[in-house]
């Protein structure tokens, strides 16, 4: 019809996400100039808009839930910016104190930890000495002791018991974790800490996407033509939509993936744009 179509795997990503072949539509550049530009090519049909909601921090945010860790949790319930306060409580800085430098640095370690990233990985991605990325690492933890406890006891469990699991309980098997060769095991651990809060993303988005479906149907009277769901990378969602009802779209995105696991003790939060074409989203 002369479209372009992909397939989505539901069991090929070993964090549950789905994937993306023939051809990836999750692999097109979002950060680069020509990557933008690229994204112009793939367009809505006549009358209709994409419409994309994106998940906003949304493993740190469970990383805060999962750890129990009260500061971040009140931060992102408070809808405060976490690095700027991150950096503030490492460096012992007032927020309004924190340059965008070392605000970035502290996003670098934000996201990295939950890679299990160490000095090394920092230091290469921020441009900080070894000594200043290792010394930010271990100031990081201090403030922030019940995530190391969180992210020591799943390198344990992986070890231990031979698994981790998601919030909803979905595992991965982690028999590289009691590997002799010290590369197999780091890496083995490394993706031991990241399955869970990677794989309990995954988990939510697919309840969102099916919730999304379920709404719109309910809610067809509403719209002139029902909306589509096209496609979904890693925290975001994207429909096509009749242009006259993108408002509802949106606001029905929104309220679903923002509540779709009330129980969960922190907020989550949905970005949303709307454009003609994917570049301009």
């Amino acid at each position: 019809n002369g479209r372009v179509h992909t397939t989505f795997n539901l069991t090929i990503a070993q964090t549950g996400r789905l994937s993306s072949t023939d051809p990836n539509l999750q692999n097109i550049p979002i950060r680069t100039e020509i990557g933008k530009r690229i994204r112009t090519a793939f367009v809505a049909k006549k009358d209709h808009v994409f419409v994309s909601a994106d998940y906003s921090q949304f493993e740190l945010r469970l990383a805060a839930a999962m750890s129990g860790d009260e500061d971040m949790i009140k931060a992102f319930n408070n809808d405060e910016d976490i690095h700027q306060l991150t950096a503030a409580a490492v460096l012992g800085l007032k927020p309004e104190d924190v340059t965008k430098e070392l605000r970035y640095r502290a996003k670098a370690v934000n996201f990295g930890i939950l890679y299990g990233q160490g000095p090394h990985g920092l230091a290469a991605g921020t441009g900080m000495s070894y000594g200043e990325a290792r010394d930010f690492i271990s100031k990081y933890f201090e403030i922030r002791p019940k995530l190391k406890e969180y992210l020591d006891s799943l390198r344990e469990q992986a070890k231990n018991k031979g698994f981790v699991e998601t919030l909803l309980g979905r595992r991965r098997p982690t028999p590289d974790a009691q590997s002799s060769n010290h590369m197999v095991r780091e890496t083995a651990l490394r993706q031991a800490i990241n399955m869970p809060l990677q794989g309990t993303a995954a988990d939510l988005t697919k309840l969102a996407m099916v919730a999304i479906s379920d709404k719109f149907k309910v809610e067809s009277k509403k719209f002139k033509e029902e909306p589509k769901q096209l496609l979904q990378i890693h925290d975001s969602i994207m429909v096509e939509c009749r242009k006259e009802d993108a408002g509802t779209v949106e606001k029905i995105m929104k309220d679903v993936m923002e509540n779709i696991y009330p129980n969960l003790g922190v907020k989550l939060k949905v970005d949303i744009s709307v454009g003609k074409n994917w570049g301009e989203l």
